[in-house]
């Protein structure tokens, strides 16, 4: 017998792993300044996009000696323009635990075609054995595996005497985990996932080694316009003060303007990680006592308080065969979106079956509490369906 349908629906209901959630009060009418008609370069498009940067180095506390650029194509560009900039003059270690970061070894092993290049994988749930990274190569990991629900713990697996460049895919990081930036050369995200902003933007920030690598360093293969980073050897230092590689939406700007003084009037990042952890620390309480749901992440160390994977471990649903175990978690997220308690909750179509849930900073806990209580009666719905016990 299925539960009955909860009372109290999420008054957000968006608990999408990107685009995520709008801040909390969000509308329209705060985007009204946003110089829309005009130039990019004009003298208000680049203070805009000086704004946006100078807001992200605020909240994210980004050292002053780092470069913060707004660059093309979302994370994916961020994360592709640093790859194709700076790999090449050491052997290069390639993290994946997931989708993404499988992506950029397929950039570094079939695209670049690095003779010196060594892949290290851990299955989803998992993470690859840290200790083992070579740090005298350059070194490309996903902060915190958007498709897994797996973080990298902290950040003292890494050496501050390094030789090579430290480049972290921090998409599903930013604003919500602490980056340790000293052992950070590279870090990327898009402000559609890590703070609800509109999509296609891509921020990229760069240590003082990064740049003195680009700045003696000359990639064997041609480097399309959008990737190019210096000029004559130097650095185009106007990326770095708002003059964009290309035409940037100017309302997307003014939405992650918006968001940043969001973040800076509830507390700064101290306040968005707490949120995120709250978020996080409601969905693992109601999974403590679940019968049915578990973490995707087999260890709680490296649990994303972001993007939370979990998966159905109710026996009789594990005794399926793998096909009828992926309709099952299809049918709980499309059960839970068809009563408008949740949506775009289903895993990465590249990951295990189960849920995805964002946890992030603009999410309401209560939002969460209440989501949970939907996905046990999609669960008992779902389950009463297939006539077992």
């Amino acid at each position: 017998m299925s539960l009955a349908k909860p009372a109290v629906l999420p008054k957000n209901p968006n608990f999408s792993s990107g685009p995520c959630a709008k801040r909390p009060g969000w509308s329209l009418e705060g985007l009204k300044d946003a110089p829309l008609g005009r130039s990019h370069r004009a003298k208000v498009g680049k203070a805009k996009l000086k704004l946006a940067i100078d807001l992200t180095r605020e909240v994210l506390q980004v050292p002053e000696t780092y470069r913060i650029g707004i660059v093309p194509a979302s994370d994916t560009g961020a994360v592709e323009m640093a790859m194709w900039s700076l790999l090449g003059p050491r052997g290069v270690e390639a993290l994946a635990w997931e989708s993404f970061g499988e992506g950029w070894v397929t950039d570094i092993v079939k695209q670049l075609k690095l003779k010196d290049a060594r892949v290290v994988k851990a299955a989803y749930g998992d993470i690859p054995d840290l200790s083992s990274v070579n740090f005298d190569h350059d070194v490309i990991f996903t902060w915190n595996g958007t498709t897994s629900g797996v973080r990298v713990p902290n950040a003292g697996w890494i050496p501050a005497d390094r030789k090579g460049l430290t480049i972290a895919d921090a998409t599903s990081a930013a604003f919500a985990q602490r980056l340790d930036w000293p052992k950070l050369d590279v870090a990327t995200f898009s402000w559609q996932k890590a703070l609800g902003g509109e999509g296609a933007h891509g921020v990229l920030i760069l240590s003082p080694r990064a740049v003195e690598r680009l700045q003696t360093y000359a990639p064997p293969w041609p480097l399309p316009k959008i990737f190019r980073l210096t000029q004559g050897g130097k650095l185009i230092e106007g990326i770095f003060e708002g003059e964009t590689i290309n035409t940037p939406s100017m309302l997307c700007v003014e939405d992650y303007i918006d968001a940043l003084n969001w973040g800076k009037s509830i507390g700064g990042l101290d306040a968005l990680i707490a949120r995120a952890d709250a978020n996080a620390k409601t969905l693992a309480d109601w999974v403590a006592k679940s019968a049915w749901a578990g973490f995707l992440a087999r260890a709680e160390p490296i649990r994303s308080n972001t993007s939370v994977c979990l998966k159905v471990v109710d026996p009789a649903i594990v005794a399926l065969t793998a096909e009828a175990q992926a309709a099952f978690a299809k049918k709980l997220a499309a059960l839970v979106e068809k009563e408008k308690a949740g949506y775009d909750i289903g895993a990465y179509r590249d990951a295990p079956p189960g849920l995805r849930i964002w946890c992030g900073a603009t999410v309401e806990a209560a939002d969460v509490a209440a989501l949970t209580q939907w996905l046990d009666w999609a669960f008992s719905s779902a389950k009463a369906e297939l006539s077992i016990v």
